[in-house]
């Protein structure tokens, strides 16, 4: 059998070759939709992956929630320190933490230098997943004594300190000093560099309370397993209420169900687009089917002969369908390397744009090879088929 399978596709290989002019644009709708559907996946599933990553990296986004600023009075409705004690007691059984969450702009200033930038809280739960260039994470000793402890980015460090360690040194805002115990890396990602996320100072919300001992910006609340978004939002929204009045609104936000969201659409995107792909393989299947016919019609009484020296149905049908599915391979392989050469390219503008993302290389390779085979699989048949067919005794005569 294995013989027999050689010495097919070395005629199918002959006979691609004699017509290889017509073999070449025949493959051209398949080389087109390959490359094609191949871009879009692994463009797609980069961005998706890198954003997500990238996301995830500025810690556990949990569940937000804050006093709605269209509502009439929004100074009622301001969330207080206190409040986050009393909601984690009353619904401890739904929620496994919460925590208040500062977000401030603040005048920074260190060894003469200052500059303006964001000063946030964080916590050992939601403290950020970025890499640490030098220095420690967040203990549990600095949230529980409100340490006067600060993490800084690489960027915001070279501001300050010109060039010089960081670490170790001590940095003044808000009326209040603290020192630096950690510097992130840099955040390689135009995404939120132009929104200044590459420059900014973390403290314990213990400390930032301290430091800003009225109202809270939010609430950060971390789901109990098995609770649902849409019962803690109620439960949250009316607890709030019955501390600050029946009139006060809130926006509360799930910040995964918002990322899960957006991969969706972007899935959705990818798919229309990957779908203008498929249309593109469609089209180079029935070229394949058409191209096939006219070899089958060219070939009659090459086929007549088979079957007269005692080649079988299966035999001739075999051949056939082995020519249409190497069409379909070498097609699929060129769009492969197409395909491969324009991830690869906008695999730099990605990684501009959200950061390091990597590329699915294993399932492109998967999907090329897979709608390679069934195209030539499947438009492949029925001329195989209709050779199969053939009366050798009217071949011969034909």
């Amino acid at each position: 059998m294995f013989r027999r399978l050689r010495a097919y596709t070395g005629e199918a290989f002959a006979a691609i070759w004699r017509n290889r002019t017509r073999s070449i644009l025949t493959m051209l709708g398949m080389i087109i939709g390959t490359s094609s559907i191949i871009a879009v996946l692994g463009i797609s599933r980069a961005a998706s992956t890198g954003i997500a990553s990238t996301l995830t990296s500025f810690g556990d986004p949990g569940i937000s929630v804050a006093p709605d600023p269209n509502q009439d009075d929004p100074r009622a409705a301001s969330i207080q320190y206190r409040d986050v004690r009393t909601i984690g007691v009353d619904l401890a059984g739904l929620i496994a933490s919460v925590e208040p969450s500062y977000v401030r702009r603040y005048k920074v200033r260190a060894h003469g230098a200052s500059t303006n930038t964001f000063v946030f809280s964080q916590s050992t739960r939601s403290q950020l997943g970025l890499t640490i260039d030098t220095g420690r994470r967040m203990t549990a000793a600095d949230e529980d004594t409100g340490a006067h402890v600060c993490f800084v980015t690489s960027v915001l460090a070279d501001k300050l300190f010109k060039g010089s360690p960081a670490l170790g040194e001590t940095i003044a805002f808000a009326g209040t000093r603290c020192t630096v115990v950690a510097v992130y890396s840099e955040i390689k990602s135009a995404l939120f560099s132009a929104g200044g996320a590459n420059d900014f100072v973390a403290i314990p919300y213990t400390t930032f309370h301290e430091i800003a001992p009225g109202p809270v910006d939010s609430l950060t609340i971390y789901a109990a397993p098995g609770a649902e978004f849409d019962r803690i939002s109620e439960d949250v929204t009316a607890l709030l209420r019955r501390l600050h009045g029946p009139r006060v609104t809130y926006v509360v936000q799930d910040s995964t169900q918002q990322l899960n969201t957006f991969n969706g659409v972007l899935a959705i995107i990818a798919t229309g687009l990957g779908a203008i792909g498929g249309v593109s393989l469609l089209v180079a299947g029935i070229g394949i089917m058409n191209i096939m016919l006219v070899s089958v019609t060219e070939r009659t009484r090459e086929i007549g002969l088979r079957k007269a020296i005692g080649a079988t149905r299966g035999d001739v049908a075999l051949q056939f369908l082995l020519e249409a599915i190497l069409l379909s391979l070498l097609g699929g392989g060129i769009g492969m390397l197409f395909g491969f050469v324009t991830t690869v390219a906008g695999y730099s503008a990605i990684q501009s744009v959200v950061g390091p993302a990597p590329i699915p290389w294993l399932l492109i390779m998967s999907v090329a090879v897979g709608f390679s085979m069934v195209v030539g699989c499947v438009f492949g048949t029925y001329p195989a088929i209709r050779a199969a067919r053939m009366d050798p005794i009217a071949a011969l005569r034909s």
